[in-house]
This record gives structure tokens, C-alpha cells and sequence, in this order.
């Protein structure tokens, strides 16, 4: 959690959140050309949602979802998030100077903890994914260390 300015603390939200979790919100519709995110211009209460999402197709598929950061989160490390460190070490470098419109943004996780480097790599964050994707895999599991991620991608280039 950060503070607020008088020092209270803020509840941070997960922009790869959980889409059945009370508070969850949907962030935004993957595209199914290029598999980015298209952000909502507002937020949209999950629960609204889900009931429409024919049954078989995995919610996470099509939308992606902000909920509460939790500090049972297996990416969680102290007030830190491990997730948004691997995404930005897996990602390739950004080209884009403007970040997407994101309603999530003032209380993002992501961007508290690595302003815009975070951003320039969320719309391409997917948290839906096939077994057989080796980085994604890697990215993904809370137990890989960056220096491990490192390795991987050299490795791979």
C-alpha cells in the first residue's frame, strides 16, 4: 500500500487482477488481432460482466481485470509487486513516449511502484496464457528471480 499526501495508506489496486475477487473491475478488452488491451474509458464492476461471458471462454481471455493488491499475493514482496519487475525486464524496450489512458492509474500498484516504465508494457500484459509459452511461463511464476529472467532471455537471444 502507499500513503495518501496526510499520510494514510492507500489501497493499492493490481492491474493484472482477479476477475471473481468483490472489488474487481474490468480494465480493459483484449484485442483479439494483437492481443493488447484496449483500456475502458470507465470502470465496469466485474460481476456486471462476468453472467454475459459465454460459458467455456475463460474470462481472462478477452478482458483484463484490476482488483485490491493483497499481501497474500504470491508476487507480493514486501510493499512491492515481483510481477511488474519481470514484466518490464521480459519486455522489449518501448518506442512509445505517451502511456494509454487508464482510469486505474491513481491508484495503480504498477505505476507507484514504476511510473511509466510500467505502463509503456501494461497494455501487453496478458493474464491468460498458454503452457507451452516459455518466457510468459516465467514471467508469470512468482518463484522466478529476475536475475533468472536475465539468464533466460540472453540465453534465448
Amino acid at each position: 500500500m502507499s500513503e495518501s499526501q496526510v499520510g494514510e495508506p492507500v489501497q493499492t489496486w493490481c492491474p493484472s487482477g482477479r476477475a471473481r475477487a468483490a472489488e474487481s473491475i474490468v480494465l480493459g478488452v483484449r484485442s483479439a488481432d494483437t492481443g493488447r488491451l484496449a483500456y475502458l474509458a470507465e470502470p465496469v464492476p466485474a460481476g456486471e460482466v462476468l453472467g454475459e461471458i459465454p460459458e467455456g471462454i475463460e474470462p481472462t481471455r478477452i478482458l483484463r481485470f484490476a482488483s485490491h493488491c493483497s499481501t497474500s499475493c504470491p508476487h507480493r514482496r514486501g510493499a512491492d509487486c515481483s510481477l511488474v519487475e519481470r514484466v518490464i525486464v521480459a519486455a522489449p524496450p518501448s518506442t512509445t513516449v505517451t502511456v494509454p489512458r487508464c482510469h486505474l492509474r491513481p491508484k495503480c500498484q504498477w505505476w507507484h511502484q514504476k511510473g511509466v516504465a510500467a505502463c509503456h508494457q501494461c497494455p501487453a500484459v496478458s493474464t491468460a496464457f498458454e503452457a507451452d509459452d516459455a518466457l510468459t511461463s516465467l514471467v508469470a511464476d512468482p518463484a522466478t528471480t529476475l536475475a533468472q529472467l536475465e539468464q533466460w532471455i540472453a540465453e534465448s537471444a
